[in-house]
């Protein structure tokens, strides 16, 4: 009997080992193979259980029942030596229960990256197994304690992985070194808190299609996006190569910049984007400014306060600053539902606003297009193919009538306010909703900025409907009572198709994947 059961508990520890590695590899991937990033997300799992699971309802309760007798049943059946590990085990496997083994909005993909991680994960665990045999002669706890451990364990094998895929890395990055070389484009870096890849798009939409313009893909702003950006889209005809540059923590932009040198560097927005991974705005702000080094020309957003004392700290480098204000040497300033286009205080003209785009943003690919031949007689007219960016508060109308704000993609403080005033300022005479998961990676200031969300979207007298569990505490106490509450996007959709009508308008503001709470 006894050995029934163990074998028993050692093949649901086993289980309870895979499930958890699938599922976290997925959040490791998703994660840009970051290490820590996975026991930062393990620990949010384990806030929204501490929660009950958070406000998707009563079928979670259930769950967390049921897991709960599980594990009460299972302690209950083993030796006192055993009994603690096991009861870790189960409380893990409860932790992440919910967790989806197979991605709704970002599957696993089973790259060479992730099987190697997989192997040295899989080589910590059975190396842990054997040594706790060896010295307590019981495989049984060693096979709890790697259950309990999937998540940290996998931080380790990233932290295993990380020299060997750094020289993987360079063959790409050499490769894309030299494509540059050989075709020899005028490169624009472009880099901020936020606001990159409208800036990108911005630029490439004001340039047109006939000065051979080359823009890396959306989200592409890493080493390994950047360079197959390079190495399979720059065509040999390319004259102008525009890369966006993201980062991660201090370092990665200047590495970036070793070889895909820019010639004009353009820098949006200094914010909490990333807060929680850097520290500190001060981090953010000195991990942004790699991006000057050795430039010849620097585009700055001024009406950023951090980035309005850059100009002076950039001694011997051409700087252009853009803003909305007329000192600016290119503004664009919104006037009477127009935009006045301003080159060194001068008035050159206005155009039809254009929702969803926001003026610093296009002041700075204006100044970088005028920096890459643009003429100024060409100013106005190439002003008009700009256009709102996919997932950033562009404004539509569907079937039924209701229209539709987008702006699913990595919402912050700054987005979300502009995303509400889009939201205030529709000619409607409806309902207004707003459906959000609210705000993340804002470090100290996640609780209070979701707060501050939620209190803005009463204020604005809209209804709200909250996603998930991650923020649901902070939007809900700063909404106050009649919120909303759903597990998933599919079900705040549903809602939406089924209540609202014509007259009436809906703010989608960000959309988490599904490895948050």
């Amino acid at each position: 009997m006894r050995l029934a059961l163990s074998l028993l508990l050692a093949v649901l520890l086993i289980a309870l080992y895979f499930t958890g590695l699938v599922k976290w590899l997925r959040v490791a991937q998703r994660e840009h193979y970051i290490a820590s990033s996975v026991t930062r997300f393990y620990l949010r799992w384990a806030r929204a259980a501490l929660r009950g699971f958070g406000y998707s309802g009563g079928r979670s309760f259930v769950g967390l029942v049921a897991s709960l007798l599980v594990l009460v049943a299972a302690a209950a059946a083993t030796s006192a030596a055993v009994r603690p590990w096991i009861v870790c085990s189960l409380l893990s496997a409860i932790v992440t229960g919910r967790l989806p083994l197979k991605g709704r909005t970002g599957k696993l993909a089973w790259t060479r990256r992730l099987k190697l991680l997989a192997a040295v994960a899989l080589a910590q665990a059975l190396l842990l197994v054997l040594v706790m045999t060896l010295l307590v002669h019981n495989a049984l706890i060693g096979l709890a304690v790697a259950a309990t451990l999937v998540a940290p364990s996998l931080d380790l094998a990233l932290v295993v992985r990380r020299r060997p895929e750094d020289r993987s890395a360079r063959h790409f990055t050499q490769r894309a070194s030299e494509r540059l070389a050989r075709v020899s484009p005028r490169v624009v870096a472009i880099t901020g808190s936020f606001g990159k890849t409208s800036t990108k798009q911005h630029l490439t939409s004001l340039l047109g299609d006939s000065r051979g313009v080359v823009a890396s893909p959306r989200s592409f702003n890493n080493r390994a996006g950047l360079s197959r950006a390079i190495s399979e889209g720059l065509s040999d005809d390319a004259r102008i190569f525009i890369a966006e540059m993201g980062t991660y923590g201090p370092g990665e932009i200047a590495d970036l910049c070793t070889w895909c040198h820019p010639d004009i560097a353009v820098v949006t927005a200094i914010g909490p984007v990333h807060l929680e991974r850097m520290g500190s705005l001060e981090v953010i702000e000195s991990a942004k400014f790699e991006i000057t080094s050795g430039v010849a020309t620097v585009i700055l957003n001024v009406d950023d306060e951090r980035l309005a004392s850059w100009p002076a700290r950039l001694t011997g480098t051409r700087v252009v600053r853009a803003g909305t204000t007329s000192d600016c040497d290119v503004a664009v300033r919104e006037v009477e539902g127009r935009w006045e286009i301003l080159l060194a205080g001068e008035l050159l003209g206005s155009t039809n606003l254009v929702a969803g785009v926001q003026p610093t943003n296009l002041a700075c690919s204006l100044a970088a297009a005028l920096e890459l031949g643009l003429g100024r007689d060409e100013v106005l007219e190439a002003v008009t193919r700009v256009h709102a960016v996919a997932n950033r508060s562009a404004v539509m109308t569907s079937a039924s009538g209701v229209t539709i704000i987008d702006d699913t993609f990595n919402a912050n403080p700054s987005s979300a306010s502009s995303a509400l005033r889009t939201l205030l300022t529709q000619p409607i005479t409806g309902r207004r909703v707003v459906v959000t998961p609210g705000l993340v990676e804002l470090g100290s200031s996640q609780v209070r900025e979701n707060r501050n969300l939620g209190a803005a979207i009463a204020a604005f007298g809209a209804e709200l409907i909250v996603v998930g569990s991650t923020n649901a505490g902070p939007l809900s106490q700063g909404f106050g009572p009649g919120a909303v509450f759903v597990q998933y996007r599919e079900e705040a959709t549903r809602w939406v198709r089924g209540t609202l009508a014509i007259h009436d308008a809906v703010l989608y503001l960000n959309d988490l994947p599904d490895h948050y709470p």
